[in-house]
């Protein structure tokens, strides 16, 4: 139903415009595509850890029935893939699309085309690999061992980058009256979207054209170009719908670069989607890493300092965002707390396992692990009541902005507020039935909105950070909104229509919003990551939408001999205040606008407006979590039997599709606490298990939303995306230790497994 346009559609729970295509089974998935010719890629990969590639004979794969081409390790020779967010004095800035020396099981090795999906699979099984094995190297403390293997001997070290920021650890226990010192250690996770990833690669006239599941078109545009030496304007990339994506979507990934080399080399449609077995050694996970922190606060329960010595798992080689996660965990280690000092070490390191890259948070609940559990094991062994300690040292709204010790300029906010708010909120479940209960609380501050350009630059990301949005009203004045995000199933769709439709002063449903294609949208250097996509995106398309009604008013007022300042926009048409009878449609005069006729003097025809928004600085939003949670002491199996959050992300766009932003993210934060892990065996062996929770394990999230406008961002808007992420892991543990009293300082790991806790449970009798 189209209703009137003087009424705001910002802040209004809109349905989500994108479900009702979804919903009816009329999405357009690249596993669905269908194209004339197509044939089917099928990936080889390593069944080893580590070896170097001794033999290798795909003649028996070209001569199978149906076989269209095959790709082995020389086919591919030269041809790599950047790392784009380097760190200081990285050992290794790009890697190899397939190498001769394998470094991880579900390494690329070859890739089999045919005409149907099972003979390429059929015809992968006769390709005849030989390697002569070298030692694996799992887990990254043993990376760092002197005598441990060296997966880069040239390297001399299996250390790829080693820096420091903010202040040096002596300064963490420097005039302390309490001292915490606790080493934490990070299971590997993977972002597990719904749909795997895909590509259908075609190669016509010199273009090349990759219909991608992906975050970030232009990105991989740009790199799949580089790659195989075209220019840019020959290579296009469409995201059709993207089933979820949590950071693992963001980039081109060799096996996609390959299926791409095959459509140029066959000159045929090629499609590719992972396969099922692939995902937890193919998609790249995250969060695997090691802190030794430190907290240290005076006798009155004043934070002093906080220091963490970070070490990463890189994996084999650096992904395409590198050690960039971990250094973000160092930069927001201080959270919504006032410290003296702050500081980090970071390094990273290989290991003969999948690399790691981003996922829904980017290091920021490793931040708020770390942070969190230190304050709370503070509190218990002060005797202080840990929302009490957090509030008595919480930066408050009068302090804002503020800058941390880690640099990050916070914009705006209430932090006490938040988590005042929250505590109010928490009633814990009372049941007498052998279980041990406990409630945790965590709060956290989410960097979101990610620019600006130089500020990139200035830390060595090769890209940048502004958005383009294009806003143009058509003759029967319907608009078009063409911004160069992707939708990932996060409604930006519908949050771009309701800004435009209020800026410009339509209906919602005379907005068409276009997406995901790199010849018709503008450009996004790296898309839809970061809880960047409504901010800065959003943020252009604020500026667009509202130069493009003073246009319009412009015009109505020379045609209606008014002055514009006197005009209003109701029901598509330009009337004057007061009098409503003296009026133009917006019909009328978006025609006259296209045809040139009866305009103000100096504009040109047409009603089109484009504006590139580079933010000052990131925005900065805030959230505090709670967690009430029942362990059974014979097994240790936790029930999380309640859920709060209390978030503040600026401006609401849509406050229906922020609460379900924020209750999945919590599930996923929840599966990092209690259940996912990637493990290996000694010779680096992915174990196939993968727990993930469901339905039957995610409780009812109570979530509670504050609006603090961001007074950076055209509109006010923050980011939301990864806030529900960030403190939710933290808060589970915080509650489990607080039902755990006797263990609460070695609650240090993720996942807490049952069979963890009943380790170290019995341990402790």
């Amino acid at each position: 139903m189209t209703r009137s346009s003087n009424h705001g559609y910002v802040g209004r729970p809109v349905p989500r415009r994108e479900d009702a295509r979804l919903l009816a089974g009329r999405g357009r998935f690249v596993g669905g595509l269908r194209l004339p010719g197509m044939v089917y890629a099928y990936v080889v990969r390593s069944p080893v850890a580590h070896a170097r590639v001794t033999g290798y004979d795909l003649s028996a794969a070209r001569a199978a029935d149906g076989v269209v081409d095959a790709i082995g390790i020389q086919d591919a020779a030269g041809l790599r893939l950047p790392c784009v967010s380097p760190g200081p004095g990285q050992r290794a800035l790009s890697y190899p699309l397939l190498d001769d020396v394998v470094r991880y099981v579900g390494q690329p090795l070859a890739v089999v085309v045919a005409g149907t999906a099972a003979a390429a699979r059929d015809a992968a099984d006769l390709v005849t690999v030989t390697f002569d094995d070298l030692p694996p190297l799992i887990g990254v403390e043993r990376a760092l061992d002197p005598d441990a293997p060296l997966l880069y001997p040239d390297w001399g070290t299996n250390v790829v980058t080693d820096f420091e920021v903010g202040d040096p650890r002596d300064a963490a226990v420097r005039d302390a009256a309490h001292v915490v010192d606790l080493t934490f250690r990070f299971g590997r996770a993977t972002p597990y979207p719904l749909e795997p990833r895909a590509v259908a690669a075609s190669y016509t006239d010199g273009t090349l054209t990759i219909r991608a599941s992906t975050q970030a078109p232009h990105h991989v545009r740009d790199h799949a170009a580089d790659a195989f030496g075209l220019r840019y304007d020959r290579v296009r990339v469409i995201s059709h719908e993207t089933g979820g994506g949590f950071g693992a979507k963001e980039h081109l990934y060799p096996d996609e670069a390959l299926v791409c080399l095959a459509a140029i080399r066959t000159g045929r449609p090629v499609a590719w989607s992972e396969e099922p077995g692939d995902r937890l050694v193919a998609t790249l996970p995250s969060r695997a890493a090691v802190h030794r922190a430190t907290l240290s606060m005076d006798a009155d329960g004043r934070f002093l300092a906080l220091y963490a010595d970070i070490v990463a798992d890189l994996g084999a080689h650096p992904s395409n965002c590198g050690i960039a996660p971990t250094a973000v965990t160092a930069t927001m280690l201080p959270g919504p707390y006032r410290f003296e000092r702050v500081g980090a070490r970071v390094r990273g390191a290989v290991t003969t396992s999948t690399p790691t890259g981003s996922y829904r948070g980017f290091g920021q609940p490793e931040a708020a692990w770390t942070r969190e559990r230190l304050i709370d094991e503070a509190a218990r062994r002060a005797g202080i009541d840990p929302v009490d300690l957090r509030l008595r040292n919480m930066i408050g709204p009068d302090e804002l902005p503020y800058s941390t010790p880690m640099w990050q300029d916070y914009d705006s906010g209430d932090y006490p507020r938040t988590l005042r708010t929250l505590r109010d909120l928490v009633v814990a479940p009372h049941r007498d039935d052998g279980r041990r209960r406990g409630v945790g609380f965590a709060c956290q501050v989410e960097a979101t909105g990610m620019g600006p350009s130089m500020g990139m630059k200035a830390i060595g990301i090769q890209a940048g950070g502004f958005e383009t949005a294009i806003v143009q009203m058509e003759p029967d004045a319907s608009v078009v909104v063409s911004a160069g995000v992707v939708g990932i199933g996060q409604g930006i769709e519908t949050a771009l229509a309701q800004i435009a439709a209020d800026g410009v002063g339509v209906a919602l449903d005379d907005v068409q919003v276009v997406l995901g294609d790199t010849t018709t949208t503008p450009y996004s250097s790296i898309g839809s990551i970061a809880s960047r996509a409504l901010a800065v995106s959003g943020g252009a398309l604020t500026r667009a939408a509202a130069r493009l009604r003073t246009r319009i008013l412009a015009i109505a007022g020379h045609q209606l001999e008014v002055d514009p300042a006197d005009l209003e926009i109701v029901d598509a048409t330009v009337r004057v205040k007061g009098t409503p009878q003296v009026a133009r449609t917006l019909r009328q005069i978006a025609t006259s606008a296209w045809r040139g006729w009866d305009l103000p003097e100096g504009s040109e025809p047409g009603l089109l407006e484009r504006v590139s928004y580079d933010p000052v600085a990131y925005t900065y939003a805030c959230g505090a979590h709670a967690a009430a949670v029942a362990v059974d002491p014979d097994t240790g199996a936790v029930e999380i039997e309640g859920y709060w959050l209390v978030n503040d992300s600026g401006v609401l766009v849509n406050p229906a599709i922020v609460d379900g932003q924020l209750r999945g993210a919590v599930a996923q934060g929840i599966g990092m606490a209690l259940y996912e892990e990637i493990t290996y065996t000694p010779d680096g062996q992915p174990v196939a298990l993968y727990e993930v929770p469901t339905a039957c394990e995610i409780p009812e999230i109570s979530v509670t939303t504050l609006e603090t406008p961001s007074p950076r961002t055209p509109g006010g808007m923050k980011g939301v995306g990864e806030g529900g992420t960030i403190g939710s892991t933290a808060a589970v543990g915080n509650a489990v230790a607080a039902a755990l009293p006797e263990i609460a300082d070695r609650i240090t790991d993720t996942p807490m497994t049952p069979h963890v806790l009943w380790r170290l449970m019995t341990d402790a009798r």
